[in-house]
C-alpha cells in the first residue's frame, strides 16, 4: 500500500462475506487501499477480484493480523461465527478470542480506529426488543451461543477504545438483506421449496431490518465519524411485518411463501423441548425450531436509529423497494 493516502486504508477481516465484500466493494470505489484477511485460496480470490489486497491468515493467526493493519488507519471487523445453534466453543473461539486478537493486533500495528460490525443479536436472551437503542443492555448471558458471544465481543470492543490513540466503534445492523447473500435468503427458500418453513403466531410482529448497502453506510459513517467507545444502530428506516416483508423476499426468488403457520405456544414448545434434547443427546442436526430461530420469527424487534443519524449524519442510501427490486433483477 505504498503511496496511499493513510488516512483512506484500511483493513477488513471478513471480507469474503456478505457485508464485508460489499463494504470492499464501497472502499475500493471510493479511492481506499484495502487489505483484507483470506483464511482460504478461494477467500483470498474473492477480495483481489473486488480490489483488496488479500492477507493470508485466520483470526488466530497474530502475525497475519498485523501484516494486514500495518499502515492502515481504519480497520473494519466483519469476521464472525454465524449460527442459530452450533458449538459454544467454535463460537467463543470466532466471536471472543477471534475479536480480541484483531484488536490486539490492530492496536500494535498502529491502527487510529477500528469498526466493529455488531449486531442486534447481542441483546436478545428471549424478550422482545420494542423500539430498542444503545442504552438497551447487552446480553453475554444470552441462552444462545451467537447472542452471547457477540455480546462478549462487543464488551471487549467498546472497552478497548482509547480516544486519540485508538478509538473504537460498533455499527449495529439489524436483519441484513441484498443481493449477494449466501445465508439467510438462500435459507429460507430452501425451507420454503421443501416444506418445512412455517409462519409462528401467524408472524405479524414487527422488525427492523437492515438492507446491506445501508449496512455498508453505517459502517463508513462510523469510521468517519463516531464517537470513540460508542455503538450505533441502524436499519432501513420504519420497521415492517416480518410476514410481509419475509414474504416480499421470498418472491423476488421466484418461491411463493407458505400459508401454513404454527401456534406460538406451540412452537415455543418444540423450541423448548428441542434444545434441552440436542443438548442433552448427539443427535444429528439441530433443533426442528432452535431457540434463536423461534426469537427472529414470533417476536417484535424494533430497533431506534436515532442516535445514528444524529452523530453520524445516517441516513438510508437504499429504499426497501429498490432492494427488492434489485434482488427480482439478480435472480
Amino acid at each position: 500500500m505504498a503511496g496511499a493516502d493513510p488516512h483512506r486504508s484500511a483493513f477488513v477481516t471478513g471480507g469474503s462475506g456478505f457485508v464485508g465484500g460489499a463494504l470492499i466493494r464501497r472502499l475500493i470505489g471510493e479511492g481506499w487501499r484495502v487489505r483484507a484477511l483470506a483464511r482460504s485460496d478461494a477467500a483470498a480470490a474473492k477480495v483481489a477480484q473486488l480490489g483488496a489486497e488479500p492477507v493470508h491468515g485466520d483470526l488466530e493467526a497474530s502475525a497475519a493480523l498485523r501484516a494486514g493493519a500495518h499502515g492502515c488507519h481504519f480497520a473494519f471487523h466483519a469476521a464472525a461465527h454465524l449460527g442459530a445453534t452450533g458449538d459454544l466453543e467454535a463460537f467463543e473461539r470466532t466471536n471472543v478470542a477471534g475479536t480480541k486478537n484483531v484488536l490486539a493486533a490492530c492496536r500494535d500495528a498502529g491502527v487510529r480506529r477500528l469498526v466493529h460490525v455488531g449486531t442486534e443479536a447481542a441483546l436478545l436472551a428471549g424478550e422482545p426488543l420494542v423500539w430498542a437503542d444503545e442504552s438497551t443492555r447487552l446480553r453475554p448471558d444470552s441462552p444462545v451461543p451467537y447472542s452471547s458471544t457477540k455480546a462478549r465481543a462487543e464488551i471487549a470492543v467498546l472497552g478497548a477504545s482509547r480516544r486519540g490513540v485508538f478509538e473504537t466503534v460498533v455499527v449495529r445492523p439489524r436483519f441484513v438483506w441484498g443481493v449477494g447473500d449466501t445465508t439467510l435468503l438462500p435459507e429460507m427458500v430452501a425451507q420454503t421449496r421443501a416444506a418445512r418453513f412455517a409462519w409462528i403466531g401467524g408472524g405479524r410482529h414487527l422488525t427492523s431490518t437492515t438492507h446491506v448497502e445501508n449496512t455498508v453506510e453505517g459502517l463508513v459513517r462510523g469510521a468517519l465519524h463516531g464517537t470513540p467507545g460508542c455503538a450505533y444502530f441502524v436499519t432501513d428506516g420504519a420497521p415492517v411485518v416480518f410476514r410481509e416483508f419475509v414474504s416480499a423476499l421470498l418472491r423476488t426468488q421466484g418461491v411463493e411463501p407458505p400459508a401454513k403457520s404454527v401456534p406460538e405456544p406451540v412452537a415455543h414448545l418444540l423450541s423448548e423441548v428441542g434444545e434441552r434434547a440436542w443438548s442433552a443427546l448427539p443427535l444429528p442436526g439441530e433443533p426442528p425450531v432452535p431457540r434463536f430461530v423461534f426469537w427472529v420469527a414470533s417476536q417484535e424487534c424494533t430497533l431506534d436509529d436515532s442516535r445514528a443519524r444524529r452523530d453520524l449524519g445516517y441516513a438510508p442510501v437504499i429504499t426497501r423497494d429498490e432492494g427488492l427490486a434489485a434482488l427480482r433483477a439478480a435472480a
